[in-house]
């Protein structure tokens, strides 16, 4: 047989150890994991502060909206062309306007526009400095101590010069839980 025929067949077999692995055994055991009962009761994640996760009451900061639906995620599609998404928008920064007790203008543009996964836990430190006065209210907290806070869970620019700083939502209210 010819030397690149070999090659070509050995490729071949690889190519289909993997598929099967990788395409259908990984994802069935993921399935069959995910639908044991008691390991989807908590609808928090723990120890980890990688995912937004919202918490119902005033008395905790507001991540940034999600088009997801818990437990999947995912963007809208919908572009700022979209008379959809102007509409949504719109709903959205009048109800943080109001929960806030602040000018419509006021309202940062993550307050209304959700994360392309929908589980990003950063929030600007606008949002954030914005939030301040209602959670320290609800947590009978100085909003001196609730800056303090924000200020230990605020990420700086990735790598010193990308992006802009964020507060990461769930470690900051985590941090409320501690300071209650």
């Amino acid at each position: 047989m010819n030397a690149i025929v070999k090659q070509c067949l050995a490729g071949l077999r690889v190519l289909l150890v993997l598929t099967v692995i990788t395409g259908v055994l990984y994802p069935a055991a993921v399935w069959a994991v995910s639908r044991v009962p008691g390991l989807r009761a908590n609808a928090e994640a723990v120890d980890t502060t990688l995912v937004a996760v919202p918490r119902d009451g005033d008395g905790w900061f507001v991540p940034r909206p999600s088009a997801a639906t818990p437990p999947a995620s995912g963007g809208s599609n919908k572009g700022e062309r979209n008379a959809g998404h102007d509409a949504v928008v719109a709903e959205r920064r009048a109800a943080v306007a109001g929960r806030e007790g602040v000018a419509e203008d006021r309202v940062p543009a993550d307050a209304v526009t959700a994360s392309a996964s929908g589980l990003d836990p950063h929030i600007s430190t606008a949002y954030a400095e914005l939030q301040v006065p209602r959670v320290a209210r609800e947590n009978g907290l100085a909003e001196d101590r609730v800056r303090d806070l924000v200020a230990e869970h605020t990420d700086g620019r990735s790598l010193g010069f990308l992006g802009e700083p964020g507060v990461n939502v769930t470690a900051l209210n985590r941090a409320l839980d501690a300071a209650r």
